[in-house]
């Protein structure tokens, strides 16, 4: 988009570092902050952009031309932002989620659970065939995070893959690409490779990433173009499905030993009042209204912003 000065740039890495910080976290998707901070379309279209013809527009018309057609500053903000997030953020929300588990993903839920509401406003018809798209994207969401661990798998074809799977749900609002990596075995590696710097795994990733994301935001792209009502309804759905993934209390049903380290494979959520005579009760209840409350907060900040 033209018009925009370095302050809104500066603001378009923000919302990138959140994007960043979310994606860390196994259960909350990047695409929610993206939808909720008003860039949502721009992002897919700006992705779908990205085309073996923008090669042929930087030779015959230059650079500038190029750059233009791809929003390169736009991109360039944003992903630049999620790097200084997920390289600055990843060691310490994977300390806070093995350390403080409850008040994270309280935070989180109220933060997700606010932004169902965000995204259901901004679908204008609600017809029998828009609603049951929601249901649609509820089951499916829902679905996948039932879904079992799988073991740590560390081999670079099967790290390609899922990168192009994760970043898949990174781009869709409610699906969280880490927990993608979680059900496929490849979080702990790929969280390990970010950590140690490890440039191989980081390529193979990386490369699954770009190939999945520039067939996917494709697809998003024409849905968006053809049938806004109910791809934003499908979205809600999405959303709505994983809210039982994040929810910050639960019961630990089974766990496996992955390479030396426990890990819980099944776990049943419980009501927050089991749990009232923990300390912590008061200050995760706080949390999830905080991440709630932020959430409109956002909204009417992007409001003031546009007008």
């Amino acid at each position: 988009m033209s018009g925009r000065t370095p302050i809104h740039f500066l603001w378009i890495v923000l919302k990138g570092m959140a994007m960043g910080a979310a994606d860390v976290v196994p259960g909350v998707s990047g695409g929610t902050i993206a939808f909720i901070s008003g860039i949502y379309e721009e992002l897919i279209g700006s992705l779908n952009n990205l085309r073996p013809a923008l090669l042929l527009t930087w030779r015959k018309e230059g650079f500038a031309a190029f750059w233009k057609a791809a929003n390169g500053s736009f991109l360039l903000a944003l992903l630049s932002g999620i790097a200084i997030s997920v390289a600055s953020l990843a060691k310490g929300i994977s300390w806070l989620l093995e350390h403080q588990p409850v008040l994270v993903w309280s935070f989180f839920f109220g933060l997700v659970l606010a932004s169902v509401l965000y995204v259901a406003k901004s679908i204008r018809v609600r017809s029998p065939g828009i609603l049951a798209m929601g249901l649609l994207g509820m089951v499916v969401a829902y679905g996948l995070v039932s879904l079992p661990v799988s073991e740590e798998q560390a081999t670079l074809p099967y790290l390609f893959l899922s990168g192009a799977l994760a970043i898949c749900a990174m781009i869709l609002p409610g699906i969280s690409g880490a927990f993608i990596l979680v059900l496929l075995g490849s979080y702990k590696s790929v969280l390990d490779a970010v950590h140690q710097r490890d440039l191989q795994i980081i390529f193979f990733v990386g490369a699954g990433a770009i190939v999945g994301l520039l067939t996917f935001s494709r697809l998003l792209k024409w849905m968006f173009s053809r049938f806004r009502d109910a791809t934003l309804s499908l979205l809600t759905g999405f959303i709505l499905g994983s809210l039982p993934k994040i929810w910050p209390w639960k019961e630990t049903l089974e766990t496996r030993n992955f390479d030396g380290k426990t890990v819980v494979v099944r776990e049943a959520n419980v009501a927050p009042w089991h749990y009232a005579d923990d300390p912590e009760w008061a200050a995760a209840l706080g949390l999830a209204i905080l991440g709630f409350c932020l959430i409109f907060v956002l909204e009417r900040l992007a409001s003031q912003k546009n007008s």
